[in-house]
């Protein structure tokens, strides 16, 4: 009984489903590495999780410095407008 209750999904008052947080593996049983075994161990899984990451292609790299330089441009030339017009202006206001 207690095992299908535990299978069923939970309620809300408002309807919805309730999440059940996800339960994490059990720390890894066994004798106690060295520090070289676990610098061994730590480039294993820095390897697993980098060959789960969804690299852009050449092009998605090309477009997107594309509108980075763009708008760096841009931004550039407003804050250089901006600059000069704010410093003429208050000389003018300054000097007689």
């Amino acid at each position: 009984m207690k095992r299908s209750a535990e299978r069923r999904p939970q309620v809300e008052a408002d309807g919805e489903v309730a999440l059940r947080p996800t339960i994490a593996p059990p720390p890894r049983q066994g004798p106690e590495l060295s520090i070289p075994g676990r610098v061994v161990e730590f480039g294993r899984e820095v390897r697993s999780e980098l060959r789960q990451v969804a690299w852009p292609t050449r092009q998605e790299v090309a477009n997107s410095a594309t509108v980075v330089l763009l708008v760096l441009v841009l931004l550039v030339g407003l804050i250089f407008l901006l600059n000069y017009g704010f410093s003429h202006g208050v000389l003018d206001l300054l000097t007689p």
